[in-house]
């Protein structure tokens, strides 16, 4: 089955093809750095880096470029009110940006543009808009003029009639339709500004990542990817940019994944419900908010809930067992075994269902169940009387790719090994016999400390590792 994804230009899914047989070119819209980032970025971080990965996976070479706003009027607010530089207020946001992606396990993108260090690339783009009769200069602003462009609305599925109604021109702003969109902005006293053939100012949001892509991707590129929220004005301007001047596709594929609901309400800071990744990694272990990220299909809204949370390290902890069982039992398994070939076929055809769920619009709930389906067949085969080592290396694998690809990534612990643990159980047992019950309870206390839960039976002592 070819990989389907969801295109938000026809919305429909549809086979994906890339423009270069083999290679994939990707620009996920990155944040503006003025403070920590919350939940709600940290999604499309995690959605659109599972894309990359299943993508590379399956073979593709992907280039991809995720962008860092690091002038826009926000960031000038809070470094005003901070007494910052705007450069060192925004350097400071982007190192903790990647600091709390890199805790989800997400790969380093193959380019963050700034676009502080775009600024010739963006007065250039706007040079040719206006010279191609795409926009105008009015007392050093420049604008769109959104009406030239006439496939304007075809991403959002509006059209300019009905973009009219409630448009207007506000104080200050020097536009001659209420429809066009600002690509520089005269720079006002004291603000960090850069010059331009239309005085000093600096850029508008939109005109950023047409230009970053473009430098970076080229005319056309394979996917664009962000959140649902960037769809109107942002995406659809990028669009009426790039096209007018490139006078191509922008993009063949738009994938935007849903919003974060927080305990059933809506993420907003009137709410007092705004959520920071920051707060969060300090209290709950980041591949467990990877996984719970996952465990909704992209496209779908999402309720963050610290009961929802537990569920999902509850659900991870069950996969984290059963890996950890099975290598354990790795050890104690023979070379050759019966029924091997049925066991192999049942691992081969829940890798095969996992693969399909995410050739389904990266589906990844779906193939997160499939996840659990594997991991009570491990459990299964663990209950068999002689187990093979080759059966247990293909589950283990099997495990390893599969969560690879959602980058759930389980740290090395420093675990006792099986030698260690059974020295101590046999002194437990020496103590027990001599009836010092203190120090056999220590050392029961001290396995469990190290996830090793011990049972008593008529048959003597057994163990097991604990999730």
């Amino acid at each position: 089955m070819p990989i389907q994804l969801f295109n938000t230009l026809t919305r429909k899914k549809e086979t994906f093809k890339p423009i270069e047989e083999g290679k994939v070119r990707m620009y996920v819209c990155g944040p503006t750095v003025y403070n920590y980032i919350h939940i709600g970025n940290a999604r499309p971080a995690i959605v659109f880096d599972t894309v990359r990965r299943y993508l590379e996976y399956v073979g593709y070479e992907v280039k991809y470029v995720l962008n860092f706003t690091d002038v826009d009027d926000k960031i000038i607010k809070v470094a005003n009110e901070l007494g910052e530089e705007v450069p060192q207020l925004a350097e400071r946001f982007i190192n903790a940006y990647k600091e709390d992606i890199h805790a989800f396990h997400v790969k380093e993108a193959d380019h963050h543009p700034r676009v502080t260090e775009t600024m010739d690339d963006i007065i250039a783009f706007i040079k040719g808009l206006i010279d191609k009769g795409y926009a105008y200069e009015a007392e050093g602003d420049v604008y769109f003029k959104t009406r030239a462009f006439e496939s304007y609305g075809k991403l959002s599925h509006q059209s300019v009639d009905e973009l009219r109604v409630g448009a207007r021109i506000d104080v200050g702003e020097k536009k001659s339709d209420p429809l066009d969109f600002v690509l520089w902005k005269q720079a006002k006293p004291n603000e960090i500004s850069w010059d331009s053939p239309w005085g000093k100012g600096r850029p508008g949001w939109h005109i950023e990542c047409s230009t970053m892509a473009k430098k970076y991707l080229g005319d056309t590129i394979d996917i664009h990817a962000g959140g649902q929220d960037l769809t109107f004005p942002h995406h659809e301007n990028e669009i009426a940019q790039s096209e007018a001047l490139n006078g191509k596709s922008f993009a063949n594929y738009w994938m935007h994944n849903g919003y974060i609901n927080i305990n059933n309400e809506k993420m907003s800071k009137s709410l007092g419900n705004f959520v920071l990744v920051h707060d969060i990694i300090k209290e709950h272990d980041p591949n467990v908010l990877r996984f719970f990220m996952l465990s909704v299909h992209y496209r779908h809204p999402i309720n963050y809930s610290n009961s929802l949370l537990e569920s999902a390290k509850n659900g991870l902890d069950r996969i984290k067992t059963t890996i950890t069982n099975l290598e354990h039992r790795q050890h104690s398994s023979t070379d050759l075994t019966e029924n091997n070939e049925v066991w192999l076929d049942k691992l081969h055809e829940h890798k095969q269902r996992f693969f399909d769920e995410m050739n389904d619009d990266f589906n990844t709930a779906n193939a997160i169940s499939v996840l659990f389906d594997l991991a009570r067949e491990g459990n299964l085969y663990l209950q068999e009387r002689h187990t093979s080592s080759d059966v247990i290396e293909q589950f283990l694998q099997a495990f390893h790719d599969l969560l690879g690809i959602l980058g759930v990534v389980f740290e090395q612990e420093n675990e006792l090994l099986d030698e260690e643990i059974e020295q101590l159980i046999a002194k437990r047992i020496e103590a027990r016999k001599n009836k010092d019950f203190a120090l056999a309870d220590q050392i029961r206390d001290e396995l469990k400390e190290k996830n090793i839960i011990l049972e008593d039976t008529p048959q003597g002592t057994r163990w097991k590792r604990g999730s």
